[in-house]
């Protein structure tokens, strides 16, 4: 495969062989002091953690991993039916300070150093829009990352993920119940609903980011969810 959108590669020992054929990317945040100390966490036997690649926020591109292994990225994590999203999924880490360190907006040399790749990694292995999450979306107990600054709705104007929704028919659920059903269905786990409810508003609704679920948040659950039975989103 081309390697024209990688600036340079140092390969970390923490991987091991897929546990299926490649369907979902999984964007995170390092949450690091720097892009060389997120570099040496992912290259450290003792860590045990590891990605594909590392985004710089200066847009250096760094391949860790090689795509047909299983990077150690999304720890305990659950998508659409699936335990094993490291199994099925690239990683791609971006260097940034997180909430933890200092939250701000991703920077555009990073971001436009990660459209093209992601892109090429979208249609190489035909991966569904819907599919290409944050960490917080395949381990909403755990993680927030990247966050509500993460600009998806650029990436969905790029054809690289699935966008907000236009709302047409409104607040369908009668019940919290009925909510979380739909939710897992989706393809949350609902293990612990209030952050489960919290990882759908910092991806979907990031204005308003506070785990109950209200009008708003269940049309646009609603249409996400009819979106896809039309057709109309993979």
């Amino acid at each position: 495969m081309s390697d024209e959108l990688v600036h340079r590669e140092r390969l970390s020992p923490n991987y091991n062989d897929r546990t299926g054929p490649i369907s979902m990317v999984v964007l995170h945040y390092t949450e690091m002091e720097s892009a060389k100390a997120a570099e040496d966490r992912l290259c450290d036997p003792e860590a045990q953690v590891s990605a594909h690649y590392l985004i710089s926020e200066a847009g250096e591109v760094t391949r860790l991993v090689p795509e047909e292994k299983r990077a150690w990225h999304a720890g305990a994590s659950y998508w659409r039916g699936n335990n094993d999203v490291n199994g099925i999924s690239i990683g791609i880490e971006l260097d940034h300070p997180g909430h933890a360190l200092g939250y701000r907006e991703f920077g555009d040399p990073q971001i436009e150093a990660l459209v093209p790749l992601l892109h090429r990694i979208v249609n190489y292995y035909d991966i569904p829009r819907a599919n290409v999450v944050g960490h917080s979306d395949v381990a909403p107990i755990r993680k927030i990352d990247p966050g509500e600054l993460f600009p998806w709705e650029r990436m969905a104007e790029y054809g690289l993920a699935t966008p907000r929704p236009s709302i047409e028919l409104g607040d369908p659920f009668d019940n919290d119940g009925a909510f979380y059903l739909a939710l897992e269905r989706y393809g949350y786990d609902i293990t612990d609903g209030h952050k489960a409810v919290e990882a759908f508003q910092r991806r979907w609704r990031p204005e308003r980011i506070d785990g109950q679920i209200d009008g708003e948040v269940r049309a646009i659950l609603f249409q996400l969810l009819l979106d896809r039975d039309r057709g109309l989103a993979r």
